[in-house]
């Protein structure tokens, strides 16, 4: 096997320890009877060889970590659950306001008809049969919606 082979070789094992570094406990790096570089995660058998620790042995698991990301995942499902709720509440107050303007718009064009004193206007009885508003009941009527109407249009 040519030099540069094994120069190659013991490189890309090297960039391979490297990088797995961080999820291998220890990474231990000496050289063989036959003068080969050798890495790995179990350190050398024999006892005359000068062996070089590349990585430490990774941090105490965190024993909290399952309740604490499933804290965080509840918070994530509860920020979820409050915008959606939010939302709804936004589109239902915009709906009621879109409503409300127009029962005020209706309001208001029914108070300009009973001013009217031209116009006759019919109202359903409990028979229902068309009978034409007089004076009195005109003018209880517009009582009658501007009183809806203060209470109900800004």
């Amino acid at each position: 096997m040519p030099a540069s082979f094994r120069t190659l070789a013991a490189s890309a094992v090297a960039v391979a320890a490297l990088c797995a570094l961080p999820a291998a406990a220890a990474l231990y790096k000496w050289t063989d009877a036959n003068g080969r570089v050798v890495y790995s995660d179990q350190p050398p058998t024999a006892a005359n060889v000068r062996t070089e620790t590349l990585g430490s042995t990774p941090p105490p698991s965190n024993p909290n970590a399952a309740r604490e990301l499933a804290q965080k995942e509840v918070e994530i499902r509860k920020r979820a659950t409050d915008r959606t709720e939010s939302a709804a509440k936004v589109e239902k107050d915009r709906v009621a306001k879109e409503q409300r303007t127009e029962e005020c718009t209706r309001v208001a064009g029914q108070m300009k008809q009973l001013s009217w004193g031209q116009v006759v206007i019919y109202r359903a009885n409990e028979k229902g049969e068309q009978i034409p508003m007089d004076e009195a009941a005109r003018q209880k009527e517009r009582v009658r919606l501007e009183t809806w109407q203060k209470d109900n249009c800004a």
